[in-house]
């Protein structure tokens, strides 16, 4: 129901726009196509790569290996995924969703997304280059170990 909120909303403010200034609302509808344009490709490469994942290990073999009875090495496991991979939060979260629907742990999802959004091993070389070694390893070091924190606080707050 949410959802039909949202595009009811959306829709009278696009007529609104669309009344007020016609060429603004056609120019900033394009530009927003081709962000979704952009943005696409990555979105769907990570809901594949979900489908998948959730094809080939069913809801016990998630819950198993991430899920809440899986503890810190399902934390750790979760966060090191995040730590390596490469993808937008706006697609993260979703994934997170989703793997949160099939088992995975509250405290898990949290590691993987806070090391997703904080720890950067994939652009480590280029932020080396900018910011020096010693200031590369010591900030993704510490945004490691936040995710932690982070996953114990989600834990906490989910608990109460």
């Amino acid at each position: 129901m949410d959802t039909f909120i949202l595009y009811g909303i959306a829709v009278i403010l696009f007529v609104i726009s669309l009344l007020k200034d016609r060429n603004k609302t056609w120019v900033a509808l394009k530009k927003g196509l081709k962000a979704l344009e952009g943005i696409m490709p990555q979105f769907l490469t990570v809901l594949v790569l979900v489908a998948v994942v959730l094809a080939v290990f069913n809801t016990e073999t998630v819950s198993k290996l991430i899920g809440k009875g899986s503890g810190f090495l399902g934390v750790l496991a979760a966060s090191a995924v995040g730590a390596v991979t490469l993808i937008p939060g706006f697609v993260a979260f979703p994934a997170a969703a989703q793997l949160l629907k099939n088992g995975a742990g509250v405290m898990q999802m949290a590691a993987f997304v806070s090391s997703l959004m904080m720890v950067g091993i994939v652009t480590l070389p280029m932020e080396m280059k900018y910011f020096g070694k010693r200031a590369s390893l010591t900030r993704n070091g510490l945004a490691f170990a936040f995710s932690f924190l982070v996953a114990v606080f989600v834990g906490w707050v989910v608990a109460l």
